[in-house]
């Protein structure tokens, strides 16, 4: 206290000065119109754009909250796609009765960690089985394919990236519907892959979309990229083409973990089918 007694002494001149000049806007400003209307104006336009920063500032922090509830929102819609079921037809003398049951449902998920640079990478997804999520289910975002799950935890999920050289996934083209198959090419390009094993009777055009076909994890028609270069394979028995990726992995964020109603029930046919050939 003492200290800022002598403080105060020892600079009173200034500070009655700063008194002095304060009194003296005030009585300038309150007694004089125009300069009261312009002070006013410009109180207005501080505070206006520091309540605009402080909103702005308040939408950023906000911003998970919203990805979030937009990301479950996605979710909802994708279920109920025509994509996402399945026709159960009965047709009698002309007259089809079609009925759409639900086939595959969607997951709303967040990206916790991505790898783009090896030449096997993952995704660790913030849902797993406590969530409903199981091994081999397919991923996506709005853009096109991401990979399929490989590893399940109680909360969280190892997603195998499509940029993984294990990763192969039934595709077709989208003008000719001609299947091969999409993977990873040898460049470790986190932006190309190929489209394998498709019939030299396909026209491919450069810049066609490609993608998923019905014997694929994921409902047909997702985008898994555009067809960037055309070659062949085996003696011109085969083509294959560089596709150009939809997805961005570099900037993933949101996923959709897709679940199929009947992909327990297909890889069980196929496991027989293979046991009886061999």
């Amino acid at each position: 206290m003492r200290n800022l007694l002598i403080f105060i002494t020892k600079y009173n001149a200034f500070f009655l000065f700063l008194i002095f000049m304060i009194s003296s806007l005030l009585i300038y400003i309150k007694y004089n119109s125009f300069q009261k209307a312009s002070f006013i104006n410009s109180t207005n336009k501080v505070t206006g754009n520091l309540y605009a920063k402080a909103d702005e500032f308040k939408g950023y922090l906000s911003l998970k909250e919203v990805n979030d509830k937009l990301a479950k929102e996605n979710a909802e819609l994708r279920n109920q796609l025509r994509s996402s079921k399945y026709v159960d037809t009965v047709a009698k003398h002309s007259v089809t009765d079609t009925i759409y049951k639900q086939q595959y449902s969607y997951i709303e998920a967040q990206v916790i960690s991505n790898s783009i640079n090896k030449r096997n990478n993952y995704l660790t997804i913030s849902r797993g089985s406590h969530d409903g999520i199981v091994k081999g289910m397919g991923v996506i975002n709005g853009q096109g394919v991401v990979g399929k799950v490989v590893f399940v935890g109680e909360h969280l999920s190892i997603v195998q990236s499509l940029l993984h050289k294990d990763s192969r996934f039934s595709a077709m083209l989208a003008g000719s519907k001609e299947i091969g198959y999409l993977q990873w090419g040898d460049d470790l390009n986190p932006h190309s892959g190929l489209l394998v094993d498709v019939s030299n009777n396909a026209q491919p055009k450069i810049g066609e979309m490609v993608v998923t076909s019905d014997l694929s994890l994921f409902p047909a028609g997702i985008p898994l990229g555009k067809v960037s270069k055309l070659t062949t394979k085996g003696g011109g028995f085969f083509l294959n083409m560089e596709v150009a990726l939809a997805v961005d992995f570099s900037k993933l964020e949101y996923v959709y973990v897709v679940i199929n109603k009947f992909a327990i029930e297909q890889i069980t046919l196929e496991a027989q089918e293979k046991k009886a050939d061999e």
